[in-house]
């Protein structure tokens, strides 16, 4: 399979000023800081981490919604991380976006139909066209048409988000940034949304990233998962093989505070200690050391670097793979 999506050392670092009538900009928050991965095309990357990592944010740089500060965004091989104007325009038609918010990620003024309509418009779709695409798309998403006159107001959450992806698809894209599409919705509608999704992925071959801090969601739907910390991306490699062998301390602590549904099952929780810390400020070394519990002296001055940790496509950023997984193993 192909690469659809390469990023290359991705940085967004937004800047901290202080003074009021001439501002100096005296430092800055680090929110993606040096990200890199692959998504072939077809395929669903999962994005996680916890709150505050750069999940959202790395999603927004590829899409360029926010300009990133460095590095390389190569679709289909050309960098679009600079693109502009009618290109980046026409970059709209091949990558969009579905929100997290279902309930301020739709124009409370505009009908369903204005909603669904309202890209096509934009690229000069005829209207007979739009019409028919509107009521195919509300069809393929388990709405019916007559719901287009209708206002969001007037739906759950989930029926909103299933609107959002109906827009998603207007401009039929080969790509989908899904930025925690299903953290805002109940535990049974999350089901239904990520199922309709995989429907949806066969029938338009899309391919997804999929962001969300959720990893059993993640584990549901992902081919492959990258796992990000701090502006960084600490692991990466098929959901199966990651999930059964997770080799960062960090994925290990994640993982074991997945819910398990049976009561008498024991399973040994791996609590990490301390704050996360600032990305304005991060540690030395791996930015993972202050709440590591294997923490060494090289972790608190050289910085990893992801490297391969067993056969197959299975990456980790730690000075102290064998280690890790010796004293978890």
């Amino acid at each position: 399979m192909s690469n659809l999506l390469e990023v290359k050392n991705l940085k967004k670092h937004f800047p901290i000023k202080k003074g009021a009538i001439f501002p100096k900009q005296v430092g800055a928050v680090k929110a993606v800081d040096g990200v890199s991965f692959h998504v072939r095309k077809g395929e669903t990357l999962g994005l996680v981490g916890e709150s505050g990592c750069g999940k959202s944010t790395t999603g927004r740089a590829i899409l360029n919604l926010i300009q990133p500060s460095e590095g390389e965004v190569i679709y289909k091989g050309e960098d679009i991380s600079h693109y502009k104007g009618e290109k980046l325009r026409k970059l709209r038609q091949d990558i969009q976006i579905i929100f997290q918010d279902p309930y301020a990620s739709l124009n409370p003024r505009m009908t369903v139909e204005q909603i669904i309509a309202e890209p096509m418009r934009a690229f000069g779709t005829p209207k007979k066209e739009r019409e028919e695409k509107i009521d195919y798309l509300l069809d393929v998403v388990g709405l019916s048409s007559y719901h287009k006159h209708r206002y969001p107001h007037e739906f759950s959450g989930g029926q909103r988000q299933r609107i959002g992806i109906a827009r998603a698809l207007t401009l039929d894209p080969e790509l989908i940034i899904c930025d925690e599409p299903v953290s805002a919705l109940d535990v049974s509608i999350q089901a239904q949304v990520i199922n309709l999704m995989e429907d949806l992925q066969k029938e338009f071959d899309l391919t997804f990233i999929f962001i969300a801090h959720d990893l059993s969601v993640v584990h549901h739907i992902s081919d492959r998962v990258a796992v990000m910390y701090l502006g960084e991306i600490v692991e990466v490699g098929e959901v199966e093989e990651l999930y059964a062998n997770p080799k960062h301390p960090y994925t290990q602590a994640l993982l074991s505070a997945i819910p398990e549904a049976d009561p008498h099952l024991k399973r040994d929780r791996m609590v990490l200690e301390g704050d996360l810390p600032s990305p304005s400020n991060p540690p030395a070394g791996c930015k993972f050391h202050t709440r590591c519990p294997f923490a060494e002296e090289i972790c608190r001055t050289e910085h990893p670097e992801l490297k391969d940790v067993s056969t197959g496509d299975h990456q980790a950023a730690c000075h102290l793979v064998k280690e890790v997984v010796g004293s978890n193993g």
